[in-house]
């Protein structure tokens, strides 16, 4: 076992410094200067040298990401050009947002997908089953920007249920933000739910066919135990893997729900960053997002270990 964590750990770290690498590579190679943007009127060839030797962008590229690198490792992400803001202080404010919508709605969708999954792999070729199907079909068409506006009108406007925007720190008020926060998390739910029941349906569909399955209901197990303790925990592999990919990409994903119910969260702050070419600011986000990525893909593999205790000899989750 401890074999197998290291073996991942020195793998998530290479990938980290890969990440980094490309990152602050692909963000120097955008067209455009930023000198030009920061100059706005004086654009003389003394404040454009000016601008980019108070910034570092007269530095040569493996100066700049030693430095970045440095400053990196002590929490600092430097400063918004556009706004002089520290790039960390944005975090701290937008990242909590948008991690508490992304793990509520991966909750949701877990809850949901994975619930109807087993009752369509189960109840196969009955009501169940076509009733699971048509759901997932209708959660995988809809668009979220279209069914989050239906939301807003009918559950916001038409009724009061919810807020129609903005958001309360969940430790100023829990109440408030969980009523603020659960009819996004719901929204951006309804397509992942459909993903996670689609395949927790297949993984489940194989294992209810095959012989460890049949042996356990030959020894007498109860139907209920032979689903829950043989098919559906040899079947959440997928699942989880499923989960972990989406996790990682909700963190960067939810820009069109967070923009529909005005939340300020991680993807405003990056598609603005984007358009206005503050490096600091892709930078941070960017290498963030994958930063998550890894660490999840790193947690989903332990949780392999924990599901199959034959990847902790092997170390392959196939």
């Amino acid at each position: 076992m401890a074999r197998y964590l290291l073996t991942r750990a020195w793998q998530s770290a290479l990938t980290l410094l890969l990440s980094t690498i490309v990152v602050f590579v692909g963000v120097r190679a955008l067209p455009g200067d930023p000198a030009l943007a920061l100059a706005g009127e004086d654009r003389s060839p003394e404040a454009l040298e000016a601008i980019r030797r108070h910034y570092g962008l007269d530095q040569p590229l493996p100066v700049q990401f030693v430095q970045y690198v440095e400053r990196m490792a002590q929490g600092d992400f430097g400063v918004s050009i556009r706004t002089g803001t520290p790039v960390s202080s944005m975090l701290t404010t937008a990242l909590p947002v948008t991690v508490e919508l992304s793990v509520l709605a991966i909750l949701i969708a877990a809850a949901l997908g994975v619930g109807a999954g087993v009752i369509a792999a189960v109840r196969r070729g009955r009501p169940a089953e076509w009733l699971a199907n048509g759901l997932a079909l209708i959660g995988l068409s809809v668009p979220h920007f279209w069914l989050g506006l239906l939301a807003i009108l009918y559950l916001s406007v038409a009724t009061g249920l919810f807020p129609a925007s903005g958001f309360v720190p969940i430790l100023e008020d829990p109440v408030d933000n969980l009523h603020h926060i659960v009819l996004p998390a719901v929204i951006l739910g309804t397509g992942l739910a459909a993903i996670i029941m689609r395949q927790t349906r297949s993984a489940m569909l194989d294992s209810l066919s095959s012989d460890y399955v049949r042996t356990a209901k030959a020894k007498g197990l109860r139907p209920r135990a032979v689903i829950t303790r043989h098919a559906l925990r040899n079947s959440l592999i997928v699942v989880v893997t499923v989960v972990g990919l989406q996790l990682g990409g909700l963190i960067s994903g939810a820009v069109v729900t967070e923009q529909i119910f005005g939340l300020p969260g991680f993807g405003k702050m990056t598609i603005d960053a984007v358009f206005q070419r503050d490096y600091p600011v892709i930078q941070a986000v960017v290498l963030l997002t994958a930063a998550a990525y890894i660490v999840i893909n790193f947690f989903v593999d332990l949780l392999y270990s924990v599901i199959d205790p034959r990847i902790r000899v092997t170390g392959d989750p196939a």
